[in-house]
């Protein structure tokens, strides 16, 4: 049996243990301790990584009685080691793993819903709800959560008599047999958890909600903690500077100020096409009936190239191909066609011009890489 000085304290990152196996492993080598401050994956929270005397460790496992650390290089069975934790990855871990638990306990305390999944991931943590909600829903709670953080108040970790087990009303994913290790937040959670946390709410300096979406019938919040949450804010305010200086606009002024220029823009874009059309209208008339044509121009938005290709069609009574780009840079394509399946000619046009794209019967569009000369020999048989 390993003992397990993660459970004595959390905050205990280097330490000393006798070998007492190890063996090769698909990875690395599996090597069993005396004693551990290693945390093994387990209950929603990844594994410690670190060094077990110049070794590195990769992962850690419990399996049953031992944890078992995978090693990159193997250790003589016996001797002594020192273990020496990454504590930048185990407080980052605590952290999103304690402000899950302030989370879903607020969060099925309002929704009367449980927690049937939860991920660490690098960059978020995301936590599965058995009911829908919204994000304009969550923002009261995420206010509650961080004055609860703000409050700094201790973290119960205890595991009661089976006597006052059946007394307490705690969260658990299933049920479990013999003694029951139970973690409070109080005003917040009370949860069946065999994982670290902060000592105190205070440690956890914030929790910040980034989404909410429906899934599989209920609710996935995506959500940041401690240092992660801190490090986004401050992204997000450099990136809100920015645009605040971009627009001339105070910090807390920016939204309004993007949705004028958005607005200006859209009415910029319908002027931009009312001088489009009339000048495509005009271009057109010059292949007034003149049947099957082919366009090379200067670069065009794919649709700028779709309306003059149908302005052509329509006034020359033919199909119209316009190859829009240039020699180096490639081409945007865009074919009409009012008599005629263009879905054929689609894979012939990408096969011999290093295409890509389809479309309709009437109407293909996409890219080709091929060059000018080339583009025209091939329109010249057709």
């Amino acid at each position: 049996m390993t003992e397990k000085l993660y459970y004595q304290d959390a905050g205990l990152l280097t330490f000393t243990a006798r070998v007492l196996d190890c063996r090769e492993a698909p990875g690395g080598w599996a090597v069993t301790l005396s004693r551990t401050a290693f945390y093994p994956e387990g209950g929603g929270q990844p594994a410690d990584h670190g060094f077990l005397g110049k070794s590195a460790v990769l992962d850690v496992q419990e399996r049953g009685d031992v944890i078992e650390h995978l090693c990159a290089a193997p250790l003589p069975i016996g001797a002594e080691t020192t273990g020496r934790v990454d504590g930048a990855r185990r407080r980052d871990l605590v952290e999103q793993h304690s402000g899950e638990h302030i989370v879903s306990g607020l969060i099925c305390a309002a929704f009367s819903c449980s927690n049937v999944g939860f991920h660490i991931g690098k960059e978020t943590v995301t936590i599965d709800f058995d009911a829908e909600f919204s994000m304009e829903q969550l923002s009261p709670l995420e206010r509650q959560a961080n004055a609860l953080i703000r409050e700094n108040v201790p973290v119960e970790i205890f595991t009661p008599a089976p006597a006052e087990l059946e007394r307490l009303h705690y969260r658990s994913k299933k049920a479990i047999d013999g003694p029951v290790r139970l973690v409070r937040f109080p005003g917040a959670d009370l949860c069946a958890c065999c994982g670290l946390h902060v000592q105190r709410t205070g440690e956890l300096g914030l929790v910040k909600f980034l989404s909410c979406i429906r899934s599989r019938g209920g609710a996935r919040v995506e959500l940041k903690c401690g240092r992660r949450a801190v490090e986004h804010v401050l992204d997000v305010w450099e990136q809100n500077a920015a645009v605040s200086r971009l627009t001339s606009a105070k910090l807390l002024e920016t939204a309004p100020a993007v949705a004028h220029l958005q607005e200006e823009l859209r009415q910029e874009r319908e002027r931009a096409a009312q001088w489009e059309g009339a000048a495509f209208a005009a271009r057109a008339e010059r292949y007034r009936g003149a049947g099957d044509t082919l366009l090379i121009e200067p670069p065009l938005p794919p649709d700028s190239a779709r309306r003059l290709a149908t302005a052509v069609s329509q006034a020359a009574g033919g199909r119209c191909a316009v190859f829009a780009g240039g020699e180096g840079e490639g081409w945007r394509y865009a074919v009409v066609a009012p008599d005629e399946d263009l879905r054929p000619l689609a894979k012939a046009l990408n096969a011999a011009l290093s295409g890509r794209g389809g479309g309709r019967s009437d109407c293909i569009q996409g890219s080709a890489a091929a060059g000018e000369e080339e583009i025209r020999r091939f329109f010249a048989g057709r």
